[in-house]
C-alpha cells in the first residue's frame, strides 16, 4: 500500500490519487492536520510496528512526502503553553513515523530539507557543469561589489520569501541598483543571494522524476510583471510549452537530483538570448500539477511508476 503524506487542500496530491485509482493501486492519504482524530501508536517490536487509525506500518510499501500541515490540538480548557507543548509532541510523533519509513520514501523529508540549502544547490550545480550566474551569498556590500560586475544585479531570498503579519507579502527576485558603500547598512541586515541578471528569452521549469525529464518553457518575457520573476504575475496566464533541451543538460538535471539524494526535483533554469541555459535553483518538493495541467506531460504517472518500484523493492526485502 502506498502512503501519501499531505494535507486536505493539496491539489497536487489529487493528481497522484487519480493515477493510483486509474491503475487500481491500493493507497492511503494521510492529511496530517487531522491527526488528532485518530488513535495513533508506535511500538518497539519492529520498524514497521506503528499505526495511525487504520493505517498499519507493516502494510506500507512506499510513501510520498508532499505537503503535510502542522497538527494542531484545540481545547478550551488548555492554556496556550499547554497547546504548544501538545502540538510539539504530535510533531515528534510524526517525525518518528517518517524515520521509520526510511527507504520507502519517494524522497525522504530529511533529504528534502537538506536539499533546500540554496548555496549547496549552486555549488553542486557548478560542479556538475551547469552555467551558473556570477554572484555571492552575503550581507557584505563590498563582497557583492567585488564578486560581481556590480551592474544589472538581482537579489533574492536565501530561504524565507514570505513576510508574515497583518498584510502578508512575498519577496520575489528583484532588480537592484549599482551598489555603493552607502548601501552597507541595508545590505548588512541579513545575507541574501546577489547575482548578475541574465537577459532571458524565456524561463524553463525542468521537472525530474527518477530518470524522466520534463522540460517546459515559461514565456515570461511577454509581460512586464513577469520579466524578472515569472511567479510575480500571479494573475497572468503565461504560455507554458513542452520543449526539448540538450541531452547533456538532461543528464545534468538527473545527476543533480541524484546528488541531492532525491527522486524528484523542480529545477528552474533560464534560456538566454543566445540559447544558453543557466541554472537558478532546484525546489526539492516543488509544485508540478499546474505543469501537467497545462502541458499534459505525464508527471503524476511517472511519480506513481517510481512509487511502485519502491514498493516492489520493499516487498522483496
Amino acid at each position: 500500500m502506498i502512503l501519501l503524506v499531505t494535507n486536505k487542500r493539496d491539489l497536487t496530491t489529487d493528481y497522484v490519487v487519480r493515477e493510483l485509482k486509474y491503475r487500481d493501486v491500493p493507497y492511503v492519504r494521510l492529511n496530517t492536520e487531522t491527526l488528532t482524530e485518530y488513535k495513533c501508536s508506535i511500538g518497539y517490536s519492529s520498524i514497521d510496528d506503528w499505526s495511525i487509525g487504520d493505517i498499519k506500518g507493516n502494510l506500507i510499501t512506499s510513501a510520498y512526502f508532499r505537503r503535510p500541515c502542522p497538527t494542531k490540538v484545540s481545547h478550551p480548557k488548555l492554556t496556550e503553553a499547554e497547546l504548544e507543548y501538545l502540538n510539539m509532541e504530535w510533531l515528534s510523533f510524526l517525525k518518528s513515523i517518517y524515520c521509520r519509513l526510511d527507504k520507502k520514501w519517494f524522497s525522504s523529508p530529511t533529504n528534502i530539507a537538506l536539499a533546500e540549502d540554496k548555496p549547496r544547490q549552486l555549488a553542486i550545480a557548478s560542479t556538475l557543469g551547469f552555467q551558473v550566474p556570477q554572484g555571492i551569498i552575503t550581507n557584505d556590500v563590498f563582497a557583492v561589489m567585488e564578486r560581481t560586475m556590480n551592474e544589472n544585479l538581482i537579489a533574492k531570498p536565501l530561504r524565507q520569501a514570505l513576510l508574515k503579519g497583518k498584510n502578508e507579502s512575498v519577496i520575489f527576485t528583484s532588480q537592484i541598483p549599482t551598489l555603493t558603500p552607502e548601501y552597507e547598512e541595508s545590505i548588512s541586515f541579513a545575507p541574501s543571494i546577489y547575482q548578475q541578471e541574465i537577459s532571458k528569452k524565456y524561463d524553463v521549469r525542468v521537472t525530474v522524476v527518477g530518470n524522466n525529464v520534463f522540460p517546459v518553457a515559461i514565456w515570461s518575457q511577454t509581460s512586464e510583471a513577469t520579466k524578472v520573476d515569472w511567479r510575480q504575475g500571479g494573475q497572468i496566464d503565461l504560455v507554458h510549452e513542452h520543449i526539448e533541451i540538450p541531452d547533456d543538460l538532461k543528464m545534468k538535471c538527473i545527476k543533480l537530483v541524484k546528488e541531492l539524494n532525491l527522486k524528484f526535483g523542480a529545477i528552474d533554469l533560464i534560456c538566454d538570448l543566445d540559447g544558453v541555459y543557466w541554472f537558478l535553483e532546484i525546489n526539492p518538493n516543488g509544485q508540478w500539477a499546474w505543469i501537467e495541467n497545462q502541458t499534459k506531460l505525464p508527471i503524476a504517472s511517472s511519480i506513481v511508476d517510481e512509487l511502485l518500484k519502491i514498493s516492489e523493492f520493499s516487498n522483496e526485502s
